[in-house]
């Protein structure tokens, strides 16, 4: 294996699922960070600012303009937590949830289509590589 030959393939892959995304988000009114806060959240269905914030590699301060400008948009709320008062949830409202189940399609269709080069074993050995390698970084 060539180490150099694999950096280059995962930065070209990344580039190409990035620039994917971007096409994506570009015809709505969100940016990519928002667009991906609205996804985890769709997926944990709610989630203290902090979780969100580390999920989302960003600082909470960094977080709260992203939540600020969704909740100024009607694509999520803060609610206050149920046992911890100076704790806020943050969860997707109706609109909020719309985009999110659009773009998850989005995400199901392109996941589709990459594997539709692979056979059932290789589509297998990709989802274990995978998250193999998400479990360790």
């Amino acid at each position: 294996m060539d180490i150099k030959t694999l950096s280059h393939d995962i930065v070209e892959f990344y580039e190409k699922l990035s620039s994917w995304e971007h096409a994506v988000v570009k015809g709505s009114d969100l940016s990519p960070s928002q667009m991906h806060a609205i996804e985890i959240i769709g997926h944990e269905q709610s989630l203290r600012m902090k979780e969100l914030a580390e999920k989302l590699g960003v600082t909470t301060g960094t977080l709260t303009v992203t939540v600020d400008n969704l909740e100024k948009k009607g694509l999520i709320e803060r609610r206050p937590h149920e046992t911890d008062r100076r704790s806020y949830l943050v969860v997707l409202t109706a609109k909020g949830n719309r985009y999110f189940e659009q773009h998850h399609e989005f995400h199901l269709k392109l996941t589709e289509e990459m594997v539709s080069v692979l056979s059932e074993q290789e589509a297998g050995v990709f989802a274990t590589i995978l998250k193999k390698v998400l479990g360790s970084i």
